[in-house]
């Protein structure tokens, strides 16, 4: 059964009664359920538009605001090479950031609006973000367990059952791909550098590795909004599943690369067959997400102040489209005058020939 358009559904609610609106959330519930995409113009429950809305911009929120880590060693990376592959990556992550605004538009939230939130703090980002970039290192450690871990999480995402989002994640998560392969091999070269640069790795692994596990968000007894995304399929796994799938991902990676992962606990289990790791420090995440992070208030702030210097920019590109706007308008008038002023002076003789 798919699911009712907005017309549709505006017919089906005509004189609405408790029984159209049932049978408009069982049209959304069955092409839910046979995994057919939800589409902007396809009638959905406000709690799921509100939920939609409320993930696509943290995950937005996270991409810009993500940029400021790495890009404090654009400046002071070891060579070009290294330079301009970090360049190219934080301009994907601001890339990622348009991607999902637009896709949020489509429910009808401006991107205004949720910037508006974000720089009052009523909307969040991912916490991992508010961590500093102490050494060069800390650039690897990002791009492999930051973005390992964002791949992990975000792919089921190409899955989402409302098709703007599922469609962006697809190009996201190609990107993200090299993102995380640039990290890994960055860490790969310390690693097998001198000591200092091996000891420089593991300890940029030693500081990221437990936020990263906290990117997946609270145990899912603890999550407020898992299940019934879950269930309205806009993702597919709960937070503990994509968690253990991280970690069983990186353990044989951090044994290629010769680091240790901190945790002492950490160790296959047979019966399982997955890997049992220690208890996660619940109380560290929920003091960042309160804003008490080492880096809380500075991401904001610089934020605030690169939106406010950048507003020149969005002025005279909307000063633009407006120009072209008219001059369109304008051109469009003026073909359908002459267009009519050609019609009205030609006359058709009996013989079929046409003059003027």
């Amino acid at each position: 059964m798919a699911a009712l358009t907005a017309g549709q559904a505006a017919q089906a609610t005509a004189g609405s009664t408790d029984g159209a609106d049932e049978a408009l959330t069982a049209a959304f519930d069955a092409a839910v359920a046979a995994d057919e995409r939800i589409e902007p113009r396809d009638w959905m429950p406000d709690a799921y538009r509100a939920s939609l809305v409320r993930q696509m911009a943290q995950h937005a929120h996270s991409e810009i605001i993500g940029m400021q880590p790495e890009a404090n060693w654009i400046t002071r990376a070891p060579s070009l090479r290294r330079k301009a592959i970090l360049i190219a990556k934080v301009q994907d992550e601001a890339g990622h950031g348009l991607y999902l605004y637009s896709a949020a538009e489509t429910l009808g939230t401006g991107r205004e609006e949720l910037l508006d939130k974000l720089h009052a703090g009523r909307q969040r980002y991912s916490s991992i973000f508010n961590y500093p970039t102490l050494t060069w290192a800390d650039v690897g450690a990002i791009g492999w367990l930051v973005d390992g871990a964002a791949i992990t999480n975000q792919v089921p995402l190409c899955r989402c059952s409302y098709g703007p989002y599922a469609r962006a994640m697809v190009r996201i998560c190609k990107e993200e791909s090299f993102h995380q392969r640039q990290g890994y091999e960055l860490l790969l070269a310390l690693s097998g550098g001198t000591a200092a640069q091996h000891e420089m790795a593991q300890d940029a692994v030693n500081r990221w590795w437990w936020p990263s596990l906290m990117m997946f968000g609270p145990p899912d007894d603890a999550s407020s909004h898992s299940a019934q995304s879950m269930a309205w399929k806009i993702k597919r796994h709960s937070n503990d599943e994509l968690r253990q799938r991280f970690v069983d991902i990186c353990v044989p990676q951090a044994e290629v690369l010769g680091l240790t992962l901190p945790d002492p606990d950490l160790r296959w289990n047979e019966e399982r067959g997955q890997h049992d790791f220690g208890a996660i420090d619940w109380t560290e995440f929920q003091e960042v997400l309160k804003g008490n992070g080492p880096c809380n208030e500075e991401r904001l702030t610089q934020r605030r102040g690169a939106h406010e210097e950048g507003a020149w920019v969005r002025e005279a590109a909307a000063a633009y489209a407006q120009k072209q706007q008219t001059q369109q308008t304008q051109q469009t008038q003026q073909t359908q005058q002459a267009q009519t002023t050609r019609t009205t002076r030609t006359t058709v003789v009996p013989n079929g020939e046409a003059t003027a």
